[in-house]
C-alpha cells in the first residue's frame, strides 16, 4: 500500500502542471538556506580556521576548490540519472531536471579549475600539470559542454533530450576516473581526506567549513535547478491551457 501511494505521489509531482508550482514554493526556502550557508561557510573558512602547518593562508583556497569539485561530479551524476529515467521512462520532467544541471554542473567544474590553479600555483611551482585528478576534471567540463551542444545543436526538444541524455551516460565513465585517480596513478594531487574509509584525516576546524560550504552549494544547486527548470516548464508548455491561464493570471 505504501509503494502504491508513492508511486502515486511521484507521478504526480512528474507533471510539469504540478511540479511548477510546488518548484516556486521551495526556492524562496531554499535560496534562504544557501545564503545563510554560504555566510556561515565564508565565516569559518576565512576567520576561524587556522592556517595550515604546510600551506599557510593559500589551505582557505580548498574551502571554495573542494565542495565545487564534489559538487561537479554530483551534478553530473544527477544529470546522468535524469537522462537515463527520461530515455527509459519517457519522463519529460526528467529531460527538464537533465538540462538544467548541465549548465551549473559546468560552473561548479571551471570553478573546480580555476581555484585548483589558484592552488597550484603557490604549491606546485604552476598554474597547470597535466595531472590525472586535473586532466579528468578538465575531461568533465569538456563533456558538460558536449552536452550542452549536443542540445542546443538540434531543433527538437525531445531528439535534443534523447542524444544529451546518451552522451551523459557515455561520460560517467569518467567519474570514477576523477575520484579514483588519486589512488590509480601516481598523482601530484593529494589524496582524498575527508571521503577516506574509517575517520577523515583533517581537522575539524578545517572539516566545517569545507563541509557547509558543500552544504551551501548543494542548496544552491537545488535553487538553480528549480529556477532553470521553471523557465524551461514555461517554455516547453506555452502552448498548453495552463501555462496561457498562468499568463493571463500575471497581467
Amino acid at each position: 500500500m505504501v509503494e502504491i501511494y508513492i508511486l502515486i505521489g511521484m507521478h504526480k509531482y512528474a507533471s510539469p502542471k504540478t511540479f511548477y508550482p510546488l518548484a516556486g514554493t521551495l526556492i524562496p526556502w531554499l535560496a534562504g538556506a544557501t545564503v545563510l550557508l554560504l555566510a556561515l561557510g565564508l565565516y569559518l573558512g576565512l576567520f576561524v580556521a587556522p592556517p595550515d602547518y604546510q600551506q599557510g593562508e593559500t589551505v582557505r583556497i580548498m574551502f571554495i576548490h573542494v565542495p565545487a569539485a564534489w559538487m561537479s561530479m554530483f551534478v553530473y551524476a544527477v544529470m546522468a540519472a535524469a537522462g537515463a529515467a527520461a530515455l527509459v521512462w519517457n519522463v519529460k520532467l526528467m529531460e527538464t531536471l537533465a538540462s538544467a544541471c548541465a549548465p551549473i554542473g559546468a560552473s561548479f567544474t571551471l570553478l573546480a579549475l580555476i581555484t585548483g590553479s589558484l592552488w597550484g600555483k603557490p604549491m606546485w611551482g604552476a598554474w597547470w600539470v597535466w595531472d590525472a585528478r586535473l586532466t579528468s576534471e578538465l575531461i568533465l567540463f569538456f563533456l558538460y559542454i558536449g552536452v550542452m551542444a549536443l542540445r542546443a545543436s538540434i531543433d527538437d526538444p525531445r531528439r535534443a533530450a534523447r542524444a544529451a541524455a546518451i552522451l551523459a551516460l557515455v561520460g560517467v565513465v569518467n567519474i570514477p576516473v576523477i575520484h579514483f585517480s588519486v589512488e590509480w596513478w601516481n598523482t601530484l594531487h593529494q589524496p582524498a581526506s575527508v571521503g577516506r574509509m574509517g575517520k577523515p584525516t583533517i581537522h575539524l576546524s578545517i572539516l566545517m567549513p569545507l563541509l557547509t560550504m558543500a552544504v551551501a552549494f548543494t542548496f544552491y544547486f537545488l535553487t538553480a535547478a528549480l529556477l532553470r527548470m521553471r523557465n524551461e516548464i514555461l517554455e516547453r508548455e506555452k502552448h498548453t491551457s495552463w501555462v496561457q491561464e498562468l499568463v493571463e493570471s500575471r497581467r
